[in-house]
């Protein structure tokens, strides 16, 4: 099975989109729209099989030094593969080249990402912005049951 890696064009957004949305609905991730991931194309990596999108991740740059793992989604048929692992890679690569020297994600999946070098941190730590900006429009806001950890570059 031969992976591909890179950035995505505006014309895999609706692919994008409907890979997402079964863990969207559930709440997992948070819902962005076409026009959203539009603006931030730039930010995402993804990952395909066939030219068929399977998995994608995004970096959230929020100041000079602080940015975060956003939406990191893989299909069901393909967890398991190392998928997840190396779109995270490749944004914590990104953020280096960057000079980014924190990355955070809110999180379910808390060890893997410790299996990544992310740390527990208290949500009190993340800076308001990010919680005004995104959390807000999170249905279980303002119950946040996920794990913060952050990375230190």
């Amino acid at each position: 099975m031969k992976i591909e890696y890179k950035k995505p064009k505006l014309c895999d957004i609706t692919k994008m989109l409907e890979l997402v949305l079964p863990e969207v609905q559930k709440g997992v991730i948070l819902a962005r729209n076409s026009d959203e991931i539009a603006t931030t194309i730039r930010s995402y990596y993804v990952a395909s099989i066939h030219e068929e999108i399977v998995g994608f991740c995004a970096l959230h740059i929020y100041s000079s030094t602080l940015a975060e793992v956003r939406s990191l989604i893989v299909d069901e048929n393909y967890r398991g593969h190392g998928i997840g692992k190396k779109l995270v890679e490749l944004i914590l690569q990104e953020g280096r080249e960057l000079g980014i020297k924190e990355v955070l994600t809110l999180t379910y999946k808390e060890e893997f990402f410790k299996k990544l070098g992310f740390n527990l941190i208290d949500k009190a730590q993340i800076p308001n912005h990010k919680i005004w900006a995104d959390c807000i429009k999170c249905k279980h806001f303002p119950k946040c049951d996920e794990i913060a950890l952050i990375k230190y570059l």
